[in-house]
Parts: structure tokens; C-alpha cells; sequence
């Protein structure tokens, strides 16, 4: 064998020293991503490696959302393995591939993921309890609120520009392909500390929301029944996202890729007559475009970039947007509790976020801890659905704000 290899020009030492030099543990010291330089230092790698373990805790024990929570926990584990960036998103050289992430990136970075996930969002959704009950339209508005309010914060604070702000507000819509939509335009070089967060609330919904919800809101108006709700004919769910995006597309041409891909979905299965390509998006396609997206979105919290001053702003920043958002539509709830004296439950408010159907489902559960026998999930179904609409139209309004 040592014959064999002096044979080759290499010696047995010339090997290990080969061989050693390849281990994270000879890493580069600084990396360039974007053009920009980053010191790399080994307990960031490592921090951040402890933080993805955390995540997969919470998915794989708690499963607070572990769809969105266990490959966006993975990919943060294995991007900052030291000496894996290089490796993973290098680029093309010449007749060399470039790495694995490296394409796949291009899903996120050129807006291809989002709308796809939107497609599938579509196709899973049920429009019925919002036109069945309009006014909850007005809880997935007001849950917006939490996108404007941060967006004039962000304003304020000099190291962000006008982009930036907006891109780090779209956060509070709890909207991971929107928020990633929203800053691939607007804010690129935001792109991987912005969609880490935006999905990360979205998964953390469980833990951020009750709290807010129970300090706003009584025992007794948690524990308000509300009416059923009417059947929804067929044409009416036929003609909703023909008229949807219709209206909103007229106003606000920006938010189309995102609504005109919800709707087109919508319509997929509220028709009835493609059935087959329906249930493709609804599973197949979304569940493929999940891993994906969930993964990529991990591996852009690597931690030379994660781990700064600006990086840790947008994160407090984001989970205030989303705070508000919930705490504005639950506000908004007992707004419409009073003034329907007693018939709205204003839980179903913190619905009015885009995490469908996670933040229904918390509605309903919060509620269920007053009254076991109180079912609120397709009350909140109204205001959530509505939320999904809600955050495209405000991506829209900032879109069209920065000529983007």
C-alpha cells in the first residue's frame, strides 16, 4: 500500500496532513456570501448548532408544527457544521457543479417556492366560514396592524433603510412564503435572517400566542358560543376567488404571484371538475415545496451572518410585528363583541394572522380551556383564511409603495 501510494506522487504523511486539512476543524476563517466578507468563528458554528436542537425539541416533542419546525431545525444544523458552507453552497466554477444548496436557493431567491406554496395553500383552504360570516374579514385586517406599526419603527432606526423596513415588518403577518416574497424584492441581502423568523413564529405560534390572548380578553368572553354558521353555496365559492382576485388585482397588481396562486388553487378545488391536479397541489406538490423551502430556509441561519447586532434587531423586531398583529385582531374582537353585544367571541381575533390553521386552532383551544364544550374552529377559520388574504394585500401595499 505505501508503495502504491509514493507511486501516486503522495506520501502516507502527505495523506493524513490531506486528510485533516479537509475536517470543519480547519475551516476557512472568513467566507464571502453576496459578495460580503464574514469572520467565522467555531462556537458561533456551535451555538447555533445547540439553538437547532432546540427547534427539533420543540418539533419532535412538543410538535409544535414539526412540518415547518423539523427541516428548518435540520437545515440550521447542518449549514453551520463547521466547514459545511463552503461545501454545501458553493458555486459553479467553470465545468464544476457548484453545491447542492446552491440550486436549490434559486427556489427561494427567484421567487419560485412561494407562489408554488401558495398553490397548494389554495387547494387545501376553505373559504366557506369567511363568506359565510363577511365581517370576520375585519379580524384579518386589523391583524395586519402589526406589519404597519413595525414598519414605521423600522423606520425610525437608522440602520435600516425604507426596503429593509418593510421587509423586516412583513414578518408580523406570520406568512413564511410572503415574507420571503416581500424581501427577495425588497431586501435581498435580508433574505435568510428574515425567512428564519417568519417561519419560526409561524411554527412557534402555540407558545407566542395564548399568553397575549388570555391577558386581553375576560373569562367570560372567552367562554362567548357563537352561532352556527350558514351553508355556503357552491357558485359562491366558485365565484370568490374569481372576484377576489379581480378586485385586489385592479388595486394592487404587486400582490398577484402570491393571491393570483392562492385563489387559482382555490378555485382548483371549489370547482370540482379537476379533482385530480386539486389534491396534487394540496398534497404532493405543497409537501414537496415544504421540504425544500423548509430546509433552504434553515440553512440561511448560518451563523456568521445570524449572529450580529442588526440580525438579533430584525428577530425582536419581527416577533413585536407579530405580537401586535395577534394582540390587534384580538383588540379588534372585543371591539366586535361590544358592538354585537356578546356574539362574537373575540378569541377568534388572533386568528386574523396568516398561519393557517394553526392560529384557528388556537383559538379554538384557548377557548376550550373556559368552556370544554365551546368549539371555535370554524369561527376562527373566517378571520385565518382572511389573514392569508390579508398579508398578500399588505405585501401588495408595501410592494407598490417602494416601486418594487
Amino acid at each position: 500500500m505505501l508503495n502504491f501510494l509514493s507511486a501516486q506522487g503522495q506520501s502516507f504523511w502527505d495523506i493524513l496532513v490531506n486528510l485533516w486539512n479537509s475536517t470543519g476543524f480547519n475551516q476557512a476563517t472568513q467566507v464571502t456570501i453576496s459578495g460580503v466578507p464574514y469572520d467565522v468563528y467555531l462556537w458561533q458554528n456551535f451555538l447555533m448548532m445547540a439553538i437547532a436542537c432546540v427547534l427539533l425539541y420543540l418539533a419532535v416533542a412538543k410538535q409544535y408544527e414539526p412540518l415547518l419546525l423539523l427541516p428548518i431545525a435540520f437545515g440550521m444544523f447542518l449549514i453551520n457544521i463547521p466547514g459545511a458552507y463552503d461545501i454545501l453552497y458553493a458555486e459553479p466554477a467553470g465545468s464544476e457543479a457548484g453545491g447542492l444548496f446552491y440550486y436549490l436557493a434559486q427556489g427561494v431567491q427567484n421567487v419560485i417556492f412561494p407562489p408554488l406554496i401558495f398553490l397548494g395553500i389554495g387547494a387545501m383552504t376553505d373559504f366557506g366560514p369567511m363568506i359565510a360570516n363577511p365581517k370576520t374579514m375585519l379580524l384579518g385586517a386589523a391583524a395586519q396592524l402589526g406589519i404597519f406599526l413595525t414598519f414605521l419603527i423600522a423606520l425610525i432606526i437608522p440602520s435600516f433603510s425604507g426596503q429593509q423596513a418593510a421587509a423586516i415588518a412583513i414578518i408580523g403577518g406570520a406568512d413564511g412564503p410572503t415574507a420571503i416574497y416581500v424581501t427577495s424584492k425588497l431586501a435581498p441581502n435580508m433574505l435568510g435572517i428574515i425567512a428564519i423568523a417568519a417561519y419560526s413564529y409561524m411554527a412557534l405560534v402555540p407558545i407566542i400566542q395564548p399568553p397575549i390572548m388570555r391577558r386581553l380578553t375576560t373569562p367570560k368572553e372567552r367562554a362567548i358560543r357563537m352561532e352556527q354558521l350558514r351553508p355556503v353555496s357552491k357558485l359562491e365559492k366558485v365565484v370568490f376567488p374569481m372576484a377576489v382576485t379581480g378586485i385586489v388585482g385592479i388595486f394592487l397588481p404587486d400582490a398577484l404571484p402570491l393571491l393570483g396562486m392562492l385563489m387559482l388553487g382555490n378555485l382548483m378545488k371549489e370547482s370540482g371538475v379537476v379533482e385530480r391536479i386539486a389534491k396534487t397541489a394540496a398534497n404532493e406538490l405543497i409537501n414537496i415545496v415544504t421540504i425544500l423551502l423548509g430546509v433552504v430556509v434553515g440553512t440561511k441561519a448560518y451563523a456568521p451572518i445570524f449572529l450580529d447586532l442588526d440580525s438579533l434587531l430584525v428577530i425582536a423586531l419581527g416577533l413585536f410585528a407579530f405580537a401586535f398583529g395577534t394582540a390587534g385582531g384580538v383588540l379588534f374582537g372585543k371591539l366586535m363583541c361590544w358592538i354585537t353585544k356578546g356574539k362574537v367571541n373575540p378569541l377568534i381575533g388572533s386568528a386574523g394572522v396568516s398561519a393557517v390553521p394553526m392560529a384557528a386552532r388556537i383559538s379554538n383551544k384557548v377557548g376550550r380551556e373556559t368552556d370544554p364544550n365551546n368549539y371555535l374552529l370554524m369561527h376562527a377559520m373566517g378571520p385565518n383564511v382572511a389573514g392569508v388574504i390579508g398579508s398578500a394585500v399588505a405585501a401588495g401595499v408595501l410592494l407598490a409603495m417602494f416601486g418594487a
